[in-house]
Parts: C-alpha cells; structure tokens; sequence
C-alpha cells in the first residue's frame, strides 16, 4: 500500500467512526469535477488505483428528485457492483433505497453513460462479490465493523 493509500484509509477510518459526513457540498463539487473532466479528476480513490469511481443518477424514493451520487465499483462482466457501505455507518445510503424503489437508472464511468437495472446481491453471489471488493478496497472491511450488525448491501447494476 503506498503512502497515500494509507493516508486516504487512515483519514477515512477517522473520519467515519465519528460518524462525521463531508456533506452534499463536497458531493456537489466532486460530481461536477468528475463530470466536467470525465472521470480524470475524481475517477479514483486517491492511493487506491484499484478503488475507482462512478457516478450514480438516482430518483428520490419519495420525492422523485434526480440525485447523482458517487460511489467505489468493481466491473463483474458486463455489469457494475456497488457496496452500500455508507462508511460504516447504521443506515444505509440514501442511493440504496431508491435505487430500491427505481431500479432503472444511469451510471457514468469515466466519461461514458450507462442504462442500467439494479438488484441487491445474495447469497452465494453476494459472498462472492464481497471478498471481490475486499480484494479492491481493503477498507470495506473496517466498514463491515463499524456498521453496528448492518449488513451492507451490495447492488449490482445490470446493463439495460
């Protein structure tokens, strides 16, 4: 792991089992950035070239506000997965549930746009796909542990 890598991880764990959320401010900025530059500035967790990034538009459950969040991926085929990780934290993301109530959705990487259909991982698939993004981000595992018992969803996004 290099330096930065462990810088990034240590700031992270610090960061979140305080409980403290960097806020829609600096959500803002980063979409922005990455969708201005498509993807090169913003594209990557900073030390963890494995740890990239995408941009998921989702649907307010309730309110049906168009939303973009951006969140860590690992490619499986012709699919995207995802983890709910939410840093550890009690709830899940507020992507989840309405990824959850509108499945059907786009996803950028990089500079490219993507029609996709979501659906949570299980069972055997899940398990499988976990150690996949322990192997990319190690520090899924702290947010395994921080989480109190919650199970954190993985989403995997099908292409449509």
């Amino acid at each position: 792991m290099s330096l930065l890598g462990k810088l990034t991880s240590s700031s992270s764990q610090f960061i979140n089992k305080r409980g403290i959320y960097a806020g829609r401010r600096s959500t803002k900025i980063h979409v922005a950035l990455y969708r201005k530059t498509g993807g090169r500035v913003g594209g990557a967790l900073p030390g963890w070239p494995r740890a990239r990034i995408a941009l998921i538009d989702h649907a307010g459950a309730r309110s049906g506000t168009r939303r973009t969040s951006p969140v860590m991926y690992h490619e499986y085929g012709d699919a995207i997965v995802v983890a709910g990780s939410k840093a550890g934290q009690p709830t899940h993301p507020a992507w989840f549930h309405n990824l959850m109530a509108h499945p059907d959705t786009t996803i950028q990487i990089g500079a490219e746009v993507r029609n996709v259909h979501a659906r949570v991982a299980v069972g055997e698939e899940r398990e499988g796909l976990w150690r996949e993004l322990l192997a990319m981000y190690p520090g899924y595992d702290f947010y395994r542990r921080n989480a109190n018992g919650r199970t954190i969803p993985i989403v995997i996004l099908d292409p449509r």
